[in-house]
């Protein structure tokens, strides 16, 4: 595992009074665009540069439910309902969690809680991410930090993407510059410079959902199982084309999507290819929007680091490593967890808001100046009262 200092804030009048030697135990959550489950991640960390990786696991949605969520984001579903479900579902995750890392509810300072989103409009300052956080917190007896966007969003951020400044504490000072390339529904990448305030974060454009949706769509399935469609169809040049001319690619970041934000143009574009050509050509757009993202760094990097479910799709990799011409290298062959980061992520974020460390910074959501941010739910019954007494 990597380490590498993190900045912004030892010294700070907000985190003078705390130990800077503490380290906490908290658990990460997360549920994706891609709608697959929710991953759970035990993380030791001090939320600056010392972060060990625990035990990670992820509970996967079941058909119904991940249709009750569809029909939800779409308008045509119940959103109370199956936001008490989603919420119950990460309770139920946490709870599986720390009994296969055999931690009780008092030895687990504190949870970090994404939830899934529903809604991402940055452009007009508005984003929701559905789960109740105070539930959770009452469920478990431990204390959970959720709402973690929206103190940027009100600064004028775009509030996302959140994860770059784990991202600089898991890699480590070395081998700079790195890109990490996240690949969920949206991909976005985290670009680590040399110094320590050389971080560069962004929505590249999609990643997993547009295949995802199509293999939906035209076959039945959830997802292209080891790129098998993709393998077999022709890329179709024309409307791959006109898919790229988007003017979301040439704008320069900062910038976040949502997961939908190309749903109906996509869909026309493809329209009447056949599942194999569709799903190429979908690959080939993510992979192009993915590579053309290093336009905006400021130097090229030594390396790309994949992490995110879209890894596991070999055509998808195959084609981003043609396109980015560089070296991609699997997190995991790095000793990361790829299926788990980014609910190690909310782990680490949920470390650093408690002790008032800065989450958001200018170069990844556009805010005027780093800032902290999440609030604080404290368990009615709470067995994790050791992080306020620090």
């Amino acid at each position: 595992m990597g380490t590498g200092r993190v900045t912004s804030d030892p010294d700070s009048p907000k985190t003078a009074a705390m130990d800077t030697n503490d380290t906490y135990t908290a658990i990460g959550l997360m549920s994706g665009t891609s709608m697959d489950g929710v991953d759970a991640a035990v993380l030791v960390t001090d939320g600056r540069d010392r972060v060990e990786q625990g035990p990670a696991l992820t509970i996967p949605y079941d058909d119904a439910f991940r249709a009750r969520l569809r029909a939800a984001i779409a308008g045509t579903g119940d959103m109370d309902a199956v936001e008490v479900e989603i919420t119950d579902l990460h309770r139920d995750a946490v709870r599986a969690l720390m009994e296969r890392a055999g931690l009780s509810a008092d030895q687990v300072d504190i949870v970090g809680f994404h939830g899934h989103t529903v809604l991402h409009e940055p452009e007009v300052g508005r984003t929701r991410q559905i789960g109740l956080s105070q539930r959770l917190a009452d469920h478990l007896g431990i204390d959970v930090v959720g709402d973690l966007r929206l103190a940027d969003m009100a600064a004028g951020g775009q509030g996302a993407p959140v994860a770059p400044v784990f991202h600089r504490a898991l890699a480590g000072p070395e081998g700079r510059p790195v890109v990490v390339l996240n690949m969920g529904g949206v991909a976005n990448v985290t670009w680590l410079g040399p110094g320590e305030a050389d971080l560069l974060g962004f929505d590249t454009g999609p990643g997993n959902a547009p295949i995802d949706d199509w293999c939906w769509r035209v076959v039945g399935r959830m997802y292209d199982a080891d790129g098998a469609l993709a393998k077999a169809g022709t890329v179709d040049q024309v409307r791959l084309a006109r898919m790229l001319a988007d003017p979301y690619f040439d704008r320069k970041p900062p910038k976040s999507l949502d997961r939908d934000a190309f749903h109906e143009r996509v869909a026309e574009a493809v329209d009447g290819l056949s599942p194999e050509d569709g799903a190429a050509t979908l690959v080939a757009f993510s992979a192009e929007t993915i590579a053309g993202a290093a336009r905006w760094f400021p130097a090229p990097p030594t390396r790309w680091i994949a992490t995110g479910g879209g890894r596991h799709n070999p055509a998808l990799m195959a084609v981003i490593a043609e396109a980015v011409q560089g070296e991609v290298v699997d997190a995991d062959a790095l000793g990361w967890d790829g299926d788990a980061l980014e609910a190690q992520a909310f782990a680490y974020l949920a470390v650093r808001s408690i002790l008032g460390l800065d989450i958001t910074f200018p170069g990844t959501t556009g805010v005027a100046e780093p800032r902290t941010g999440g609030k604080r739910y404290f368990s009615s019954v709470s067995a994790a009262g050791t992080l306020a007494s620090r």
